[in-house]
């Protein structure tokens, strides 16, 4: 399965939170699984950490790269086709990072791991 981590579910997953469930931290440490992080997502916890709303042991540009190395997580780049696939979605999600992450799993393929219910509402699929 290849799997895209809402940025919180890679944070908690990072933090070791129990807000991560057991069966979700399951399909993430199976190697059988493909684990990945989205650009945009590093996108999102390098703005929250520069408006000091996100705290983080080092900067993002070292921590996120060391910390999902460590999970072995792989990166997704931004990419054309999936920031084209926006204008195709309905305004139902007011994030902009939430509706990257609904494109690149739409055009990818992947299911997102993530507890928004708002992004249920896309033709996308979630787990938690």
């Amino acid at each position: 399965m290849r799997l895209l981590l809402d940025t919180c579910a890679f944070l908690w997953m990072v933090a070791d939170s129990r807000r991560l469930p057991a069966d979700v931290r399951a399909l993430i440490v199976d190697p059988g699984n493909s684990v990945l992080l989205s650009a945009a997502s590093t996108w999102e916890i390098a703005v929250k950490h520069q408006l000091g709303k996100l705290e983080l042991p080092h900067d993002p540009d070292r921590s996120v790269p060391d910390v999902r190395r460590q999970h072995m997580v792989e990166t997704l780049p931004l990419d054309e086709e999936s920031t084209l696939h926006l204008r195709k979605l309905p305004a139902l999600h007011a994030d902009p990072f939430d509706r990257m992450l609904i494109c690149q799993a739409i055009v990818h393929g992947l299911s997102i791991i993530t507890p928004d219910r708002q992004i249920t509402q896309y033709p996308v699929r979630t787990i938690w």
